[in-house]
């Protein structure tokens, strides 16, 4: 079956001969051209010279004197005579950044106004009836409400009226805005798209001198379907003059019945406007078999897992894979296309052309660009720049640091927990940081700042040779559009704020895409549905054949009421359906393998449901469907107990000698994390896996306790080693403040004389250190008068247990927060944040791994006292808990039933307290295993549950 562009070709030829040099072929979009020329090649079979091919914008745009005016130049045009206007009126001008949602629909709407050759003096006049408003004010989208609110700043639900009011201003506005907006153009030697047709449509085209270059020939007009007005009156005169022919792809099947909305338009043109249709009198391709195979899949990129086998093993009898297309009805999906679809065939490579292009903002250079954007929005507020944006820059794959060096950078932000980096600090790295992290000085410095930092970046990669081909295109192609923004915005940008160009960069950069390399006319073509028009394949595969896609729902965002729109003949929704349908039926009439894929989950972007034409399709075609139900087999894992072994594992058998030979000590936070779970000792003191440490805006709750611990320590240090009294406790509470803030200083930063400007959560963190400062200085104030010993006091003690019989030893360290003496009476005090308890059930409980009751806090604390009285030759030391939260209701001792623990109870307590930890230490060393505990609660905070299976 033949190609309706090789049918077009060969019928040219026979009409033209040698004379198609002379002729203009117009198309809808550029694809078509590389086909044509294909086909017209084939059927000469010798050197000719080619018709002149054009997409019909480039078309009119060649046949008007003025140039095309780019999005910018239009917005920045139109800002500049609102803002006259509101004068005018006697309003305040509006800002760009309020102005820029609205401009874009207003710009739509002028296109689309002049394109359709629509009065705009008499369309927007027929709104300025405030009864017509209040009747069709309802018609905007809550978006459209959004931009308006933005707009205005003043939209609610209870300034209705007032919206109204304000709504109408700008309609009345609207045809002066747009008779000055264009004629403005004009007098710069500018023009819209939308003006270009109507100027053509509206002015005598016969006689304009561009045509007169092929007057030997004829203007071909191929495969063209829904015109607008300005199109279709152009097309009439052409062909009234004699000087046109048309070539449109059709099937009577959908042309003569009026019920096929995918004939509408063509009915229009060949019916109603009178355009012949030089291939008249087909027959019905559609009334051919046709096998179409439906696929049902479960989740969005899951339809792209079915090309596997729908291009191999449907197609493997078929040589010419170039016959074949992938045609993403939804575009999103071309990321997961890429990564499924069949490279091979027949054991040979498979070439793939993708028209869509690779979009920049997948890449890791608009990220470079995403992130430089970000950075300078943060130093128009500040001189510092977020860790977080350092952090990204200096992992980004094309900072080009070294490891050595990335790696002292973050080390010395990591160290200084350094949240805001000065920028000057980071302009002294010399390299990509100077370019990187200079300050833009005013918004016309954007672009050409962007400019060279990619510029450093392309230099760079290209000098190391490590520049690949599709980054080396993306760069060109940014760094050009970059410039093309540069000499539009140099005109317009120098009142602008530098966030709004900032927006304005990131908008225009995220369109740019390069096409992945490829054959266009052979291998799998890969293209979206518009880029179908007027070519023809073999093997169709659509993807996201889904109802709101195929067709879309939406026109897009207009300020044109739907009422309006029919009543000028704009277009409205049912367009949608009709061009929809056409493409569709047209692609697959002249196929001989069809395959639609849809998703059937529901979600955010898709109804779950296909496809409102596969439906039509089923019920009047005669075509034969199969429908396949893809569901994707999801593999678990049985949860499984994971044990260390120690037996025969000399690392293991190595590191826990080196406790033995007193290499390494034992610190109570070591020993209550194997009492609790044996396996989270290996991971941290044997495997050496530790939790990242992480630059933290956020104070954790380890961090509130240092910076008590830190503050205490500050509070007692003068009165170390003299008597405490209340007077000295009260006289010194007055310096609590200075003293939280050095402390939360030196934790946080360091540094205890940084200067910090506090705000939110850190004024809120400085409160509950000085409430739980007052709460321990009240408890100390009972006390009084006592003695300070010390103050983060490091001891150390020898420990003796058996390892299968034999002697062995261990070394026991820690720091003390505070030791007192009161009546002759020596105690440790610990201070704690947490949610400690001091009540215990019994000494062999606070070391039962599988139990319910293990006291960290009690073991630390005894484990102190035995280190102390080793390290002091002190005995009858008490150990004394602060828990800061609870100590006003509880006290301060730690306690079984009613008893509390000090003197004699104390004193019976400490052998068995050791006699249990002798256990303990001979079960760690003669264990075949690192365990899981029994006891969900003993790791329920572990970092190291997901390596053991919890």
């Amino acid at each position: 079956m033949k190609p309706f562009l090789q049918e077009v070709a060969e019928d040219l030829i026979a009409k033209f001969g040698d004379k198609l040099q002379h002729c203009a072929i117009v198309f809808n979009n550029k694809r078509p051209a590389a086909y044509l020329q294909k086909y017209l090649a084939n059927s000469i079979k010798k050197p000719f010279f080619s018709p002149s091919l054009y997409t019909i914008q480039e078309f009119f745009a060649a046949a008007s004197p003025e140039k095309l005016a780019d999005f910018y130049l239009q917005f920045f045009t139109l800002h500049k005579i609102y803002n006259q206007l509101l004068a005018e009126e006697g309003f305040e001008p509006i800002s760009s950044h309020k102005f820029f949602p609205l401009a874009k629909i207003m710009l739509s709407d002028f296109n689309q106004i002049d394109i359709d050759l629509v009065d705009a003096g008499k369309l927007y006049s027929d709104l300025e009836d405030i009864s017509l408003i209040n009747q069709e004010f309802d018609y905007l989208s809550p978006e459209q409400y959004e931009f308006l609110s933005q707009f205005w700043t003043s939209y609610s639900e209870g300034k209705h009226k007032k919206q109204q009011e304000l709504f109408i201003r700008m309609w009345r506005r609207m045809p002066k805005l747009y008779h000055k907006f264009h004629s403005t153009l004009k007098a710069q030697g500018y023009i819209t798209n939308g003006a270009v047709y109507r100027d053509l449509a509206e002015g005598s085209i016969g006689e304009l001198s561009f045509l007169k270059e092929f007057d030997k020939g004829q203007l071909i007009f191929v495969g063209f379907n829904a015109l607008s007005r300005a199109e279709a009156k152009i097309f009439s005169s052409l062909q009234d003059l004699g000087k046109a022919l048309f070539y449109f792809d059709t099937d009577p099947y959908y042309l003569e019945d009026p019920l096929q909305e995918a004939g509408l338009f063509l009915r229009k043109n060949i019916q109603q406007l009178g355009l012949i249709n030089v291939f008249a009198n087909q027959e019905s391709l559609m009334a051919r078999p046709h096998h179409v195979d439906v696929y049902k899949v479960q989740g969005q990129s899951a339809q792209a897992k079915i090309l596997n086998n729908v291009l191999v093993d449907s197609y493997e009898d078929n040589e010419e894979l170039g016959t074949t297309v992938v045609v993403l009805a939804d575009e999103s999906l071309l990321i997961p296309t890429l990564q499924t679809i069949p490279t091979s065939h027949n054991g040979k490579e498979v070439d793939l052309n993708v028209t869509m292009g690779f979009a920049l903002s997948t890449s890791s250079i608009f990220g470079l660009i995403d992130l430089w954007l970000s950075t300078q929005l943060e130093l128009l507020q500040k001189e510092t720049v977020s860790y977080q944006n350092v952090e990204a820059f200096l992992t980004h794959p094309l900072s080009g640091l070294s490891h050595r060096k990335r790696d002292n950078i973050q080390t010395a932000i990591l160290n200084e927990n350094q949240v805001e980096i000065d920028h000057t600090r980071l302009l002294r790295q010399s390299g990509l940081f100077e370019v990187f992290f200079n300050k833009i000085e005013n918004s016309e410095h954007v672009v050409s700042e962007l400019i060279k930092m990619l510029t450093f970046v392309l230099t760079r990669l290209s000098n190391a040779k490590t520049l690949k081909k599709i980054d080396a295109e993306l760069f060109v192609k940014t760094i050009q559009e970059l410039n093309r923004l540069h000499d539009t915005f140099g005109k317009h940008v120098g009142n602008e704020e530098s966030s709004f160009v900032i927006y304005l960069v990131q908008k225009a950069l995220k369109a740019i895409a390069v096409p992945l390399s490829g054959d266009p006319l052979n291998g799998i073509q890969v293209m979206g549905l518009l880029e179908t028009r007027n070519l023809n394949f073999d093997n169709v595969v659509i993807l996201g054949f889904n109802e709101g896609i195929i067709p879309k729902s939406s026109i897009g965002n207009s300020f044109i009421p739907d009422s309006l729109r029919r009543v000028y003949g704009l277009p409205v929704l049912e367009n949608l359906d009709a061009i929809s349908s056409y493409m569709v039926y047209r692609l697959i009439q002249r196929a001989k393998n069809i395959s639609l894929v849809y998703n059937n989950l529901t979600d955010e972007s898709t109804s779950g449901e296909a496809s409102r034409i596969l439906k039509q399709l089923s019920y009047e075609s005669g075509f034969t469907f199969d429908y396949h139900e893809l569901n994707l087999s999801v593999k678990t894992e049985i949860s499984r107990e994971v044990k260390i072994e120690k037996t025969g594992n000399k690392f293991i058998q190595d590191t826990l000698a080196l406790y033995l030979e007193g290499k390494r000590k034992f610190s109570p936070s070591a020993l209550t994390q194997y009492i609790s779970n044996p396996i989270d000792f290996f991971f941290n003191y044997v495997a050496g896996i530790k939790e990242p440490k992480e630059v933290s805006a956020v104070v954790e709750a380890n961090e509130i306790g240092s910076i008590l611990h830190q503050v205490m320590e500050y509070f007692y240090a003068d009165l170390k080693g003299s008597e405490v009294t209340a007077e000295a406790i009260k006289v010194r509470r007055k310096k609590v403040p200075a003293l939280i803030q050095r402390a939360f200083a030196a934790v946080m930063f360091k540094s205890p004389d940084k200067v910090i400007e506090y705000k939110g959560m850190q004024k809120v963190i400085l409160s509950i250190v000085d409430a739980y400062v007052n709460i321990i200085l009240t408890q100390d104030e009972a006390q009084t008068p006592f003695q300070i010993i010390s103050l983060e006091q490091k001891v150390e003690a020898d420990l003796s247990f058996s390892i299968h019989g034999e002697p062995a030893t261990v070394k026991l360290f820690g720091f003390i927060d505070r030791v007192d003496l009161k009546d002759g009476i020596t105690k440790i005090i610990d201070y704690k944040t947490g949610s400690d308890k001091l009540t215990f059930k019994d000494v062999p409980e606070l070391f039962n791994t599988n139990g319910k009751n293990i006291n960290k806090a009690l073991v630390q604390t005894l484990l102190y006292t035995y280190a102390y009285e080793q390290f002091s030759g002190k005995t009858c030391v008490e150990p004394n808990l602060y828990i800061v939260k609870t100590m006003t209701q509880d006290g301060i001792w730690f306690k079984t039933g009613r008893q509390n623990l000090s003197g004699e109870f104390l004193e019976e307590i400490k052998p068995e307290f050791l006699d249990q930890l002798r256990k303990k230490l001979s079960e760690l060393f003669e264990s075949a295993y690192f365990e899981v505990s029994e006891v969900e609660d003993n790791y329920k905070y572990s970092i190291y549950k997901t390596l053991f299976g919890k």
